[in-house]
């Protein structure tokens, strides 16, 4: 029999956040205040095909330089450099970095709030559940969650630019627990990507509740048999 969860750990972008007009109007609305046009639809094309080509960030097991920042700005020079925009790099990524932390980019999915409260208002635990956050961010995701008023319900924040390890590295999760203080069979961690969530979890010894919109919701978490499975 597993033991009951003291710990729930959510992932951030995809499961509780998300840019609803995409990353396109936003690189473009930053080049517009710069003076430039840049067309939203080749932005998203440049963006997601540079996603995907871009080199790990390294595994440190400290915090990395810069919070990351220098990645950041190789994987917008290398969108810019595919859509052959003749932009100044530097001015555009100046501007365009701190934008990604402003209100109205981003939003909380609307089943965010509700499963918060309700984790922490569980009564059928032993203890109070506790809430954490395992994510592929920056110290920006700290902003963000006060942005939303979300930032209080979290016991432990594990951002991996100051872990120094991405998911699906097991280090990142191992760290969150270690700062948690509890054991891996005592957490769930709550994701939508197959590989960074759900398999990196699993294979760090957490049980995974696997988030799949529309076809459930991070109400499930609390319905049916994820309920026995996972608190009682």
């Amino acid at each position: 029999m597993q033991n009951p969860a003291r710990m729930v750990f959510f992932d951030a972008a995809g499961t509780l956040i998300h840019i609803p007009r995409g990353v396109g109007f936003h690189y473009s609305l930053v080049a517009r205040r710069l003076g430039a046009e840049l067309d939203e639809k080749t932005v998203e094309r440049a963006f997601r095909k540079v996603w995907k080509a871009m080199p790990p960030r390294p595994t440190t097991r400290a915090p990395r330089a810069g919070d990351d920042r220098g990645w950041w700005r190789a994987l917008v020079g290398a969108v810019l450099d595919d859509m052959g925009a003749g932009l100044d790099r530097d001015a555009y990524f100046e501007a365009l970095y701190p934008h990604f932390a402003e209100p109205g980019v981003w939003e909380l999915y609307p089943d965010v709030p509700p499963i918060l409260k309700e984790l922490k208002e569980l009564k059928e635990l032993k203890e109070r559940c506790r809430l954490g956050i395992i994510s592929n961010f920056d110290g920006r995701l700290r902003t963000l969650l006060s942005q939303f008023g979300i930032l209080g319900f979290f016991d432990v924040v594990a951002i991996s630019s100051e872990i120094g390890a991405d998911k699906p590295d097991p280090y990142i999760f191992e760290e969150a627990l270690r700062l948690a203080g509890v054991a891996a069979s005592e957490a769930i961690h709550v994701g939508d990507d197959p590989v960074h969530d759900w398999q990196g979890a699993s294979a760090a010894g957490l049980r995974c509740f696997q988030l799949k919109r529309p076809e459930n919701s991070l109400a499930d978490l609390l319905r049916g048999e994820d309920v026995e499975a996972f608190f009682r």
